[in-house]
């Protein structure tokens, strides 16, 4: 068992590798995608913790599970610029740089 320094940190390097993105659904010039948090040693489209919502560009359609994004930000995951821009028209990256204060 470790001790809990060391599970704090274990937990601390668990969360830095953690990012939330977007990985590619849909057909072949009909792309959709799904934002998910994943670990960033694992393939663009492969495996993922945890889907968040998602995102079709031609329809310009965003749905967001508001909560576990929320969760996910707190925890320290880091977001990938697409998905940054899309929270924040979303208004999400308001709500936790307010819940911060």
């Amino acid at each position: 068992a470790l001790s809990s320094a060391a599970s704090d940190v274990y937990k601390r390097q668990i969360k830095m590798a953690v990012k939330i993105r977007l990985t590619r659904t849909g057909r072949h010039n009909d792309p959709s995608y799904r934002i998910v948090a994943a670990d960033s040693r694992f393939p663009r489209d492969g495996r993922y913790i945890e889907l968040l919502g998602t995102f079709d560009p031609l329809m310009n359609t965003t749905k967001i599970d508001e909560e576990k994004a929320i969760k996910w930000i707190k925890d320290g995951a880091q977001l990938s610029d697409t998905v940054r821009a899309l929270f924040s028209k979303a208004g999400i990256i308001a709500k936790v740089s307010k819940k911060g204060e």
